[in-house]
């Protein structure tokens, strides 16, 4: 998990762009945005971090990195 990358899809697409992506990195398709990882494993985790910081700041008013810090918190939590 690279921040920068997760920072980048926050700050240029859109949650519906975001989902599409999701969904042709699934499919093994090329999403049509430009996701950054090493692999797919990578940028699928980078557009789902994605697509729950901008759903936290959307939903509780926070800014990235209130949410970034929730969700890197909540990551740490499920692998321990």
């Amino acid at each position: 998990m690279k921040i920068p990358a997760i920072k980048k899809l926050v700050e240029n697409h859109n949650l519906d762009e975001l989902m599409a992506a999701e969904a042709a990195i699934v499919d093994e398709q090329q999403p049509a945005i430009e996701v950054g990882g090493d692999d797919e494993g990578e940028q699928l985790t980078h557009v789902l971090a994605a697509v729950w910081i901008l759903n936290d700041m959307e939903d509780n008013g926070t800014d990235f990195k209130t949410a970034l810090r929730s969700y890197t918190q909540k990551v740490r939590v499920s692998i321990s």
